[in-house]
Order: C-alpha cells, then sequence, then structure tokens
C-alpha cells in the first residue's frame, strides 16, 4: 500500500458574533481538512488548524501541502515516524508556527487512516487507558455589549447540557471587572463546579500574581497562560507564588518545546493541542514525557480529536468541549457530534477518528 496523493480544502466560516479573549478578537471560525489518499482507496482525513485572523493562510496551507506532497506520495502511509521525520526538517519545514501545524494535519490523517485499516478508533489504536474523561465547556469570551446578564446566561446554557466543568477568558478587562465576572460565574454554578480562567497571555508576571491570589479565592480551579508563552521564568514564578495550578502549553511546538516548558516554567498541567504541535506523533511523545513528572494532560482545542488522544493516555485530565451552536464548522465536519453525558464524553466507536462530513454543507463554507 502506497500514498497515492495529498490533498487540502480550506474552509472559513463567520462567528453568530465576534469573540474576544485577553489578547485577540475573531469574528470567523477556520478550518482546513487534509486528505491522504491511498493504493488501497482507504483515506485519512486530517483535520486541522485554518489561521483564523492571518491574512493568506489558505494559501500558506496550500503552498506548504504541495511542498510536503513529493516527501509524501509513493511512501508507505503506515511508516508514521518515518514521514514525520521527512515533513519536519527545521532548516525548511516546521521547528514552531504555521508551518508545523499543516504538518500536525497531516499527521492526524495518517493517524486516521490507520484506524480506519485496522478498524478501530484511534484511542483504541493508541492504548485507550480510559473509556471517558470529564470534559469542561469552553467559553466565557468577552462580546461586543456582553455583560454579566449575557455572560450567566451562556453558564446557564453551559449548565444545562450537563457540565460539570467551564471555563472562561479573563485579561481583556480591570482587575476588578473580571474579578465580577469569575464571581458571577461562581456563583451562578455553585461550589461543586471546576471553574478555570485563561489569560490568553494578557498579563505581566506581577499582574499575574495579584490576579492568582485573587482567583484562589473563588476556588478557581486552574490558571492558565497567564504570560507570554515564552516567558517560562515568569510562569516560574507565578506557578511558586499560587496554590492553584498554572496550565499552558496550547502555544508550544513539538516534544523539544514541551521539554523546555516542564524544566524551565514549571506547569501544573499542560495544554498540548495535536493540530498545532505536531500531530498525534508528536502529541504522544509530550504525554509520555509529561507522565515521567506527573503533570495531567488537558488538550487544548478541538475535542472530536482530542477526546481520542486524552482517553488514550493514562494522564489524561479533562477534555476541552466546543458546545452545539458555539462555532458553526463543528456540526458540517462531524455529523454525529460529541455529546456531554453527566459531564463526561467519550470517543466515538468508528475507526479512525470517526469524522463523519456534510460534504454539502461544507462546500458553502470552502475557501480554496
Amino acid at each position: 500500500m502506497r500514498i497515492t496523493d495529498v490533498k487540502v480544502e480550506s474552509y472559513s466560516a463567520p462567528l453568530p458574533t465576534p469573540i474576544s479573549n485577553g489578547r485577540y478578537t475573531y469574528a470567523t471560525s477556520e478550518r482546513c481538512l487534509v486528505r491522504v489518499e491511498t493504493s488501497e482507496g482507504v483515506t485519512g482525513l486530517g483535520l486541522g488548524d485554518g489561521g483564523v485572523g492571518l491574512a493568506g493562510a489558505p494559501q500558506m496551507i496550500h503552498a506548504t501541502i504541495a511542498s510536503l506532497r513529493p516527501w509524501l506520495v509513493g511512501e508507505d502511509p503506515l511508516a508514521i515516524e518515518r514521514l514525520w521525520s521527512r515533513m519536519w526538517v527545521p532548516k525548511l519545514l516546521g521547528r514552531r508556527g504555521f508551518t508545523t501545524r499543516v504538518i500536525s494535519t497531516v499527521d492526524i490523517a495518517l493517524w486516521d487512516l490507520r484506524g480506519k485499516l485496522l478498524g478501530v478508533p484511534v484511542a483504541t489504536l493508541l492504548g485507550a487507558a480510559h473509556e471517558s474523561l470529564p470534559a469542561y465547556v469552553a467559553g466565557g469570551y468577552y462580546t461586543e455589549g456582553g455583560g454579566l446578564t449575557e455572560l450567566v446566561r451562556e453558564v446557564e446554557r453551559s449548565m444545562a447540557l450537563g457540565a460539570h466543568a467551564l471555563k472562561m477568558k479573563i485579561g481583556a478587562a480591570s482587575v476588578s471587572v473580571d474579578l465580577a465576572r469569575v464571581r458571577a460565574v461562581r456563583d451562578t454554578v455553585g461550589s461543586d463546579v471546576k471553574l478555570m480562567v485563561d489569560a490568553n497571555n494578557a498579563y505581566t508576571v506581577f499582574e499575574a500574581i495579584q490576579m492568582a491570589r485573587e482567583l484562589e479565592a473563588l476556588d478557581v480551579y486552574w490558571f492558565e497562560e497567564p504570560v507570554m508563552p515564552d516567558d517560562m521564568r515568569g510562569l516560574a514564578r507565578i506557578a511558586r507564588s499560587t496554590r492553584m495550578p498554572i496550565a499552558t502549553g496550547e502555544n508550544e511546538y513539538t516534544r523539544y518545546g514541551f521539554r523546555d516548558l516542564v524544566e524551565h516554567g514549571e506547569p501544573g498541567i499542560l495544554n498540548p493541542d495535536a493540530q498545532f504541535l505536531g500531530g498525534v506523533t508528536e502529541f504522544m511523545k509530550v504525554a509520555a514525557f509529561a507522565q515521567a513528572y506527573d503533570i495531567p494532560i488537558a488538550p487544548h482545542g478541538n475535542h472530536d480529536i482530542h477526546v481520542h488522544l486524552a482517553t488514550a493516555i493514562p494522564n489524561g485530565l479533562i477534555v476541552e468541549y466546543s458546545p452545539p451552536g458555539s462555532d458553526p464548522l463543528l456540526a458540517p465536519f462531524q455529523i454525529d457530534t460529541l455529546k456531554l453525558v453527566d459531564g463526561h464524553v467519550r470517543p466515538p466507536a468508528r475507526p479512525g477518528f470517526g469524522l463523519e462530513l456534510d460534504e454539502r454543507r461544507l462546500a458553502g463554507y470552502r475557501v480554496r
């Protein structure tokens, strides 16, 4: 069996309303889809980052795939380690940044293909350490004109889904305003629901330490990305100043980046994203490295991909979950959408990642 072609498609859809976190505002959802075709007629699907907010992202994605295609076509698709090493050549492609995200998507497609060929879900293929895991509903963004009333209504909708854990954004408002937002959510959900906050790198070290002291009193479960990703010394200072776990890693790349993050940043929880860091292949190496330090893994990003990876590993902690309707591109890429059951999610039993595409709806969102 050989790879016969590698194709990529890009999609974009407007969000119901623009959303903001501690540093950025998003008006659209962006995805790319890689199809790895084989001589056996089986195709692996890789769902990846579309470069939201980045001008020319579809062109860069397609150009990167064009560069990778000669290194993949004609090769054995099951030789994933060899193929990853062929794609990730730091002098040309990879190391960090956008091209590594494209490599990640190809790698995800190769693992989807392997699961389909063996007739098992990726979670089973990788070890199936857990039948299911808790999930948290991601949300709590800033919206134009949205105040505490709108935030509480959103939280109530999330709780109606069966959520036992929630994550909200901080960092774009003053400390007093953000603390009022966190307090309103805590009052709404009560003491039995885990509440996480995510600053998306918005703070200085001193601001983050001040905020952490206030958040402790509100029983916040973790404080995510308080400072810029490369400020590992600052991250360690914050971690030593609080009893809360500091969570980070969504902006880190490959096992080498996570090695440095663990050794110098002292994170309590890691948030690797397989769509960013190098795909399934690197995700599993990062998870094994973290396991040696007894660090739990709470993946960032798409739940249809990460429910397989988090449940596969012994140190899988919790899965990020995007509620229905929050992103117009969720349902077209997975007709049988993942559902919360008593606050938990489990991977679908279908082979590979189990993606079921709504090709008709996707056609309306395709931009390249």
